[in-house]
């Protein structure tokens, strides 16, 4: 952990923050506290800041509606989710219309025929295997993954996260519809959202940042903080979702920052652009 003495100084120097959503903005459909005035306070200090999702269930707009019947006013540009991370990922590595079997919701088709993939349902036929959560999950599509990947698709997954956090507790995520197709694929995915590299250096060039002055800001180590740490990303870890303050502080490399929620970021800036 950052000592105290360079506390101050590692946030007045940042100059772009990323934020995840669920466990940091909200819980489920609860906005937590702080949350406008510290991206009001972002705007103000000319830092730019972009919210970074691994929840592929929502595109960037859907997200926005969500945020705003929450009282949160946040414009689509400044949302990324792994929907949209995975296309652009596998639009930069795969030839233009490839054939794609996908698992998950009406965000993750979208974003990737919106990049000129060709999804089929024929695993026989698919070179590219997409997994993410699907709630409306069947016996029939995970035959139809499994058998793509037994054939040799290339086998993608939007991010490894094994829960989600509602207002009822946590409630299986993509990771654990993933592990059961590793299990019946025989192999396991590449995954693109945090803590892999693909979702944070796109959101990197989005802000126009580089890793040592960018923030990132979330709820759960494994994901959040661990991975921003490996690319030299200064972080900070919430106790709004997911991971304890015992959890954080026991961690290798711990977060440099820990705090109770958005609000005492904020006072953290805030001190950090006055001394």
């Amino acid at each position: 952990m950052t000592s105290t003495l360079n506390k101050l100084e590692t946030l007045r120097k940042v100059r772009a923050v990323l934020l995840d959503m669920d466990g940091v903005l909200y819980v489920g459909d609860q906005p937590l506290p702080g949350v406008q005035e510290l991206l009001a306070y972002l705007d103000a200090t000319g830092r730019k800041w972009l919210c970074v999702t691994n929840n592929s269930s929502r595109t960037s707009q859907t997200f926005s509606d969500k945020l705003a019947a929450m009282g949160i006013t946040v414009d689509p540009v400044h949302i990324l989710g792994s929907a949209e991370a995975t296309a652009n990922w596998l639009a930069e590595q795969s030839p233009n219309g490839a054939k794609v079997i996908m698992m998950g919701e009406a965000s993750l088709r979208g974003a990737l025929q919106a990049k000129g993939f060709e999804l089929v349902d024929d695993p026989f036929e698919a070179q590219i295997a997409v997994a993410s959560i699907y709630y409306a999950l069947n016996y029939d599509v995970l035959t139809r993954l499994t058998l793509a990947i037994r054939n040799g698709a290339r086998f993608v997954a939007t991010n490894p996260d094994a829960t989600l956090p509602t207002e009822r507790g946590q409630v299986p995520g993509t990771g654990s519809l993933v592990a059961l197709l590793t299990v019946s694929g025989g192999r396991a995915p590449e995954y693109v959202g945090k803590p892999y590299p693909g979702m944070y250096e796109q959101a990197i060039r989005r802000v126009d940042g580089v890793a040592e002055t960018t923030l990132m800001v979330g709820d759960r180590y494994e994901t959040d903080i661990e991975g921003a740490a490996r690319l030299g990303m200064p972080t900070a870890g919430v106790l709004t979702g997911v991971t304890t303050r015992a959890e954080y502080l026991a961690a290798n490399p711990s977060p440099d920052f820990v705090v109770e929620g958005l609000p005492e970021l904020l006072a953290l800036f805030q001190q950090a652009d006055r001394e």
